[in-house]
C-alpha cells in the first residue's frame, strides 16, 4: 500500500525512502538464496541439518520452506549471512519462503478459474458428489443454483476452494463422475 500512498501523495519523502530501502534489501537477500547459495542434502547432512536423501541440489530460499530450517540454520551453513541484512528482512524472507508454495498454488487456481469463468454448470448436477465441498457451500448452490462458474462465484460466502472444487468436478470427463 505504500506504493499507492505515494502515487496520490499522502505518504511522505522519508517514509518512500524507508520503503525502497526494505525492498532493496529483501530483493538483494531473495537474490543471495535463491540464486548464489546452493547446497546438495550430502552436504547439508555433513552441516547437520536433516533432509531427504533424494540429491536434488537446493536453494537457501528452498530451504526456507523445510518447517525445521530457520535463517539461523542458513548463517550456520553460510556464515556470510550473518551480517548481511537486519532481523526484520530475514524473518520477512523466511515467511515469504514458508508460503511461496500456496501462494504459487493460489494463483495457479486463479488463472484457471479466469479461464473457465464461462464454463456451464450442468442444471441437475448433484453437489454433495464434489469432494472438498462443505455442507454451507452446498447449500448455497443448491439454493442459488448457478449457471455459471462466474455465477457461482459471485455467490456470498462462496470460497475460492469451493470454486476450484466446483470446477474440477465439473471438468473431470464424465465416466470419472459415474465411478466416484
Amino acid at each position: 500500500l505504500t506504493l499507492l500512498g505515494v502515487d496520490i501523495g499522502c505518504v511522505s519523502e522519508k517514509r518512500k525512502e524507508l520503503y525502497l530501502e526494505k525492498q532493496k534489501k529483501l530483493t538483494e537477500l531473495r537474490e543471495v538464496l535463491q540464486v548464489k547459495l546452493q547446497i546438495t542434502p550430502h552436504e547439508l547432512i555433513k552441516k547437520g541439518i536433516e533432509i531427504k536423501m533424494d540429491g536434488q541440489k537446493r536453494s537457501g530460499y528452498d530451504l526456507l520452506r523445510f518447517p525445521h530450517i530457520s535463517f539461523l540454520d542458513l548463517q550456520s551453513i553460510w556464515p556470510e549471512l550473518i551480517d548481511f541484512v537486519d532481523s526484520e528482512t530475514q524473518e520477512q524472507i523466511e515467511i515469504e519462503a514458508r508460503y511461496a508454495g500456496y501462494v504459487e498454488r493460489q494463483k495457479a487456481d486463479i488463472a484457471i478459474f479466469r479461464k473457465d469463468q464461462t464454463l456451464q454448470i450442468p442444471e441437475n448436477l448433484d453437489y454433495s458428489k464434489i469432494g472438498g465441498l462443505s455442507n454451507e457451500m452446498i447449500a448455497k448452490f443448491v439454493e442459488y443454483k448457478p449457471k455459471t462458474l462466474d455465477a457461482a462465484g459471485r455467490i456470498a460466502g462462496v470460497t475460492p476452494a469451493a470454486l476450484v472444487a466446483l470446477l474440477r468436478y465439473v471438468k473431470k470427463p464424465s465416466k470419472t463422475k459415474k465411478q466416484g
